[in-house]
This record gives C-alpha cells, sequence and structure tokens, in this order.
C-alpha cells in the first residue's frame, strides 16, 4: 500500500444518511409502541363511564319462567340474552367493561336483557353454594318488578364479588344488605336472607345451563342475539346489534 493512502471514511453524505435511517426507524417503532397502547386503552375502556346504572322508571324486570329475569322497556327495540354466574371473574370484567353502556341501551329502548343465572362455580365457592344463593338473591329482587332497583343490585353483586377459590363469600344476610343498599323493600331482604328462592334458582340455572349448551355455549359471559352468538370480544358488540 502506498505510504501516502489513508484509511478509507465513510463520506459525509453516508454519515447522514445513516442518521436519517435510524431516526425513521425510531419513528416508526415508536408509533407502533403508541399505536398499540391506543389500541389496548381502546379495547379496556369503559364505555359510557360515569352513566351508573338504568334510571329510568318505566323500565321493569320480570322473573319468567325458568328464572330468566327480563330486564327492559316493553317496547324494547331488541332482546338479548346474557349468560352469567355471579362468582365468574371474566362476568365481572364484563359487567365492569359493558354494565354502564347496557344500562344506558336499556334506558333508550334499544335493547332489553334476559338475563339466564347459572351457577356452575359453586364448588369454587368458600360457602360451596355461592352461585346459587346470589341467583336466588337476584330472582327476589326481581320478583319485585322494580327495573331500577334490579339493575342497582345486579351492579353491586358483581361490584362486590368475592373471589373464586377464595376464603370467604358472602352470606345470604350479607346479600339481603346489599339488595337493601340498591333500595329493595323489607319483603325482597326477608326473601333473600331467609333463602326462600334457593332451590328454585338451583333447579332454574340447571336448565339455563343447558339452554346455553344447545345454542353452542360454552362457558360465561355468553351473549346471544337470537341464536347467534354475539362476538364481546369486540369493543363495539353492543352499538352493532
Amino acid at each position: 500500500m502506498n505510504a501516502k493512502s489513508k484509511p478509507a471514511l465513510p463520506e459525509p453524505n453516508s454519515s447522514r444518511m445513516t442518521y436519517i435511517l435510524g431516526g425513521i426507524a425510531i419513528a416508526i417503532i415508536a408509533a407502533i409502541v403508541i399505536g398499540g397502547v391506543i389500541w389496548q386503552n381502546n379495547r379496556t375502556k369503559t364505555p359510557d363511564s360515569g352513566y351508573g346504572t338504568v334510571q329510568n322508571s318505566d323500565v321493569k324486570v320480570q322473573l319468567q319462567a325458568n328464572g330468566v329475569m327480563r330486564l327492559g322497556l316493553p317496547n324494547a327495540a331488541k332482546t338479548i340474552d346474557v349468560w352469567e354466574d355471579p362468582l365468574c371473574p371474566i362476568c365481572g370484567q364484563f359487567e365492569k367493561q359493558y354494565g354502564q353502556s347496557i344500562a344506558k341501551a336499556i334506558d333508550d329502548g334499544k335493547v332489553a336483557v334476559q338475563y339466564h343465572m347459572v351457577n356452575f362455580l359453586n364448588a369454587g365457592s368458600h360457602s360451596g353454594d355461592y352461585s346459587t344463593r346470589a341467583d336466588a338473591a337476584l330472582q327476589c329482587v326481581a320478583a319485585d318488578g322494580n327495573g331500577v332497583l334490579y339493575s342497582s343490585f345486579h351492579t353491586k353483586l358483581f361490584e362486590n364479588q368475592p373471589a373464586e377459590r377464595g376464603s370467604s363469600d358472602l352470606s345470604n344476610q350479607q346479600l339481603a344488605d346489599l339488595a337493601k343498599d340498591a333500595g329493595a323493600s323489607d319483603q325482597v331482604q326477608q326473601c333473600i336472607s331467609s333463602g326462600s328462592k334457593v332451590s328454585a334458582a338451583a333447579a332454574d340455572a340447571q336448565t339455563a345451563l343447558q339452554e346455553l349448551a344447545a345454542r353452542g355455549g360454552k362457558g360465561t359471559p355468553s351473549v346471544y342475539n337470537g341464536q347467534t352468538a354475539v362476538n364481546i370480544s369486540d369493543p363495539d358488540w353492543l352499538s352493532q346489534l
């Protein structure tokens, strides 16, 4: 090599281009990360946050055959069916995320909800029969016919949901106290604390499970529009009905 030769160095333009490309790559990665965070927030955000439970006094709840509880205006545009277990953690998440939107849609007459309560998680409760007793409490409240009361109690039930496989759950008296906080009468509270509907709720829960299986459902929460399963993993499922 000639003694006057020098090591090859990158051209200034090449250096600038490296920095430019590096900056673009960082910007793209940042955009992907930010986009992912926004998508996740939209996926888990609570629509209609702050709305609360059903407010329309014209909304009624009917305790129907086999323990199905219909909540809505008599002339609601659409009726959907919801299967839940009071101890189901995912049901608790479902109610936390969509409960207020459902309440608003019920108030507006856009939808009525038929609740089918099941009890397959009894064995996961400390008492061994919590799901059944909570189902029975809902039936006691539904028998009163007051939709605002039922919506409030239904929400409180999931807000105070015991942990699956936990060291405790709610007694009948504690369930009655929740109903009292929701505005239930002494008669409704007595119905809950005495466990008068527990046997009926147990039988109704088995019927509900059979009906869910007949539609192809395998777990809770499950939502059906007629015989068609609703994809509740889609954040816009309710508005799309």
